[in-house]
């Protein structure tokens, strides 16, 4: 490796663990992921000393020093606003309130850091994986809860004026339960995307299936709890079991549904859906159909088809395929063109 050659590392800070990655000023990944505990609930100072062992290991690794590494793009699972943590989410107390990107820059004698959350992040990777797509990208990621970005033409994230931009899970859609009430959603509210779409609104909706005398004999009530009912209830789907496939139909449609509201105010001519459904096979085609289906029912024909271009379409829907370094990626890239 030349001595000159300049870095750039991306840190993808989780609940559980810090996904790490470096790339050269070609934009090509330099190595191999490295992954290490994050200690968030130990607090940040404790944190850091896990970053500081993953850039370590990376720069180790393919033979260089660690002042090669130019610039630093971080994501944090929380919403923070010009490098401050607003909230406290999965991350100890000592978080909220703090500078962590200055605090790492100057922890690591000046380096340049660029921070951000994890959707954003994530968004970021899937734009720079896909190297001939230069226009905007949606992205949204089903899982414990709804997470999301939006990446502008030319690869920079959309992050709002505080941060705070692209709270995708949290728009509201009209569904109701079968009761007539909106089911209440983690953030306090009701009504939102995520109450439908997402692992804890998966469990809700499993959980009052089963409780219905038509499925007391379903073999999902075979399992102990719910957590592991919902977990089960994928393989279900994909075996046509009709009460999962059900199930999933709704979550998937609604998801559509409000995505169309989402492609309306920001037309992003490519929407990206991550998540867990993005890993499996055999099953995610027949899911993406139904979020079709759902946005069909919402959207206007001008985000499907151009009228000037019949056979042009005006919004792609893809995969995510980036994979687990899909976040690490999105922010070592962001650092690459801030600091290279």
């Amino acid at each position: 490796m030349a001595e000159n050659a300049k870095y750039f590392a991306g840190l993808d800070i989780g609940g559980t663990t810090v996904k790490t990655v470096l790339i050269d000023e070609s934009g090509d990944l330099a190595g191999e992921m490295v992954e290490v505990r994050s200690h968030v609930k130990d607090g940040y100072v404790a944190t850091f000393g896990q970053l500081e062992l993953a850039l370590d290991q990376l720069t180790s690794t393919i033979g260089i020093s660690r002042d090669q590494v130019r610039g630093i793009g971080m994501d944090v699972p929380a919403p923070s606003s010009d490098g401050v943590i607003w909230a406290q989410a999965n991350l100890a107390a000592d978080w909220v309130g703090t500078n962590i990107r200055d605090l790492f820059s100057r922890r690591l004698e000046g380096v340049p850091v660029y921070m951000t959350n994890d959707g954003n992040a994530a968004a970021l990777g899937e734009y720079a994986v896909r190297k001939k797509h230069h226009g905007g990208l949606l992205l949204v990621a089903p899982g414990t809860g709804l997470g999301g970005g939006l990446v502008l033409p030319g690869g920079r994230a959309y992050e709002g004026q505080n941060g705070l931009a692209l709270e995708v899970g949290h728009v509201s859609v009209p569904h109701r339960e079968e009761t007539g009430e909106l089911p209440r959603c983690s953030c306090g509210l009701t009504g939102c995307l995520e109450a439908w779409v997402s692992l804890v609104a998966l469990r809700r909706r499993v959980g009052v299936e089963l409780a219905k005398p038509e499925n007391a004999g379903h073999l999902l009530n075979d399992a102990s709890t719910l957590e592991e009912k919902a977990f089960r209830l994928r393989d279900f789907a994909k075996a046509g079991d009709s009460l999962a496939v059900s199930i999933f139909r709704q979550q998937a449609r609604i998801l559509g549904y409000g995505l169309a509201d989402l492609v309306r105010v920001f037309d992003p001519g490519l929407v990206v859906i991550g998540g867990g459904l993005a890993e499996t096979t055999g099953f995610r085609d027949q899911y993406l159909e139904w979020v079709m289906e759902g946005f069909k029912e919402r959207a206007w024909p001008v985000y499907l088809r151009s009228p000037i271009e019949p056979e042009k379409e005006t919004t792609q829907f893809e995969w995510a395929t980036g994979g687990d370094s899909s976040a690490a990626l999105g922010v070592a890239f962001s650092a690459r063109e801030m600091f290279g």
